[in-house]
């Protein structure tokens, strides 16, 4: 897989894809990562990428123009060009593993208010949020999308079991992890994870899952 990220801040990416699991998986070449920076595509000497919003209000606009050369001249056959916003799309697992089949993704950090609409609907395939707040920008989403999708790739994680133990893998959240000691501050290992009956011990994960589901993520189940 091929990812290219287009942004204005370049260096908020570097550390984060070098460390961890992610930086192995770009070690080893289970993905190419390349980050550009959108002000390689401005047409002054002050490398302008943004103006002030047509019909008024706060903040500035980053301009249809750059955005649109610079997603022209990196995309391919195969880009799959995502920008990240609050008012996308969620995120999900679903989603994260039909991301992971594309060939190339292309990920636009937006920043300011927003982008251009212009850019947004004529260069842009599909629109995605991390969730329901707004930050400074979208650079920081590109980086949790790249997270959550690198890790689904064959290969980057050690144990290929820890994909089928996540959080959302069957709609359910994960179910409660414990390790040594048995006995921490008076908290005890619940029985059945020492009874080696692998049986009984995936039916109280299951009712784990449902529960605490049920509790903090309702709307994943009666949705």
């Amino acid at each position: 897989m091929k990812i290219d990220v287009l942004t204005l801040f370049p260096k908020m990416l570097e550390g984060f894809v070098s460390e961890s699991i992610i930086g192995r998986a770009l070690r080893e070449r289970l993905f190419s990562l390349q980050i550009y920076n959108l002000r390689d595509w401005a047409k002054d000497e002050r490398r302008t990428v943004d103006e002030r919003p047509f019909g008024g209000g706060a903040g500035m606009v980053l301009q249809a123009e750059p955005l649109a050369e610079a997603v022209e001249a990196l995309k391919g056959g195969h880009t799959h060009v995502v920008y990240l916003c609050p008012d996308g799309f969620p995120l999900t697992m679903p989603k994260v593993r039909e991301l992971a089949e594309k060939e190339h993704l292309l990920l636009v950090s937006g920043h300011y208010e927003s982008v251009d609409e212009r850019f947004r609907s004529q260069c842009v395939d599909e629109e995605i949020s991390i969730g329901d707040y707004v930050l400074t920008n979208g650079t920081l989403p590109a980086a949790v999308l790249i997270d959550a999708v690198v890790r689904t790739l064959p290969g980057t994680l050690g144990d290929e079991q820890s994909l089928q133990q996540d959080s959302f893998r069957e709609g359910l959240l994960s179910f409660p992890q414990y390790t040594r000691p048995e006995t921490f501050r008076g908290g005890k290992v619940p029985e059945v994870l020492l009874s080696g009956n692998h049986e009984a011990i995936a039916r109280w994960r299951l009712e784990q899952q449902m529960k605490r589901t049920i509790r903090r993520r309702p709307d994943l189940i009666f949705n």
